[in-house]
């Protein structure tokens, strides 16, 4: 026996047999940081503010890295407690999350609008599912039947969103009044028509950024039932 305390056969057999990572963990993790951002990227969608959006920026990447290592492990792994292509599955779906939610910073920054309360409570209600997500996908290690309810809120969370997405753009598209504003064909009223006009599309862009986002959550929910029906 070594000094540490380690036998030789018990290194034989870990370097033959290596010990398994955690698998469960790593998608916890995938998850732990996505609510954590999203948490931040609902404040930035109230309130618009620049510092917010930056931070969200700088936890997207921390996602990127947390994935390719994560991804790392998952190629090195002797063997897995469920199916390689299903741990692969989880933790990119809950990655594209973020991903979307950075982009729609992006376009909220690039365009130079003030988040409205469409766009702060789409985004709260990603918010609900991601945490939705996070309880199920926790549950797979120990009650995986349980983890189904779980799926149903997040999928349940897209809906809403798509629902508020919907009556969002109709909101937006209601342009009566700008209308007759410029069919009076004053210069004044032609102007600030054009500019209701750029408006739209430019919170449009913002809508429909939000609504792809809400759909990753849909598409994580997807994978959980799948890996669900696998392994319980």
């Amino acid at each position: 026996m070594s000094a540490t305390g380690t036998s030789a056969v018990t290194r034989l057999v870990d370097r033959v047999f290596p010990r398994m990572p955690d698998f469960y963990g790593l998608i916890n993790a995938q998850c732990d940081l996505i609510c954590d951002a999203m948490d931040v990227f609902v404040e930035f969608m109230e309130t618009g503010d620049e510092a917010t959006g930056k931070r969200v920026r700088t936890m997207e990447k921390e996602g990127d890295d947390l994935k390719a290592r994560n991804m790392a492990i998952l190629s090195r792994a002797f063997a897995t407690p469920m199916d390689r292509e299903d741990i692969y599955r989880a933790i990119v779906a809950i990655d594209e999350i973020l991903n979307y939610a950075k982009t729609t910073v992006r376009e909220v920054e690039a365009l130079e609008i003030k988040p409205d309360n469409h766009m702060a409570e789409m985004a709260r209600l990603i918010r609900d599912g991601c945490a939705a997500l996070r309880q199920g996908y926790a549950k797979l290690s120990s009650t995986p039947t349980a983890a189904e309810s779980d799926a149903a809120v997040a999928r349940k969370s897209e809906r809403s969103t798509e629902k508020l997405y919907r009556a969002a753009l109709a909101e937006l598209f209601h342009a009566e009044d700008h209308i007759d504003a410029l069919g009076r064909n004053t210069e004044d009223a032609q102007a600030n028509a054009m500019r209701y006009v750029i408006e739209i599309f430019k919170r449009r862009e913002v809508y429909r950024h939000l609504s792809n986002a809400a759909d990753r959550v849909e598409h994580g929910a997807s994978v959980l039932h799948d890996i669900v029906v696998q392994i319980a």
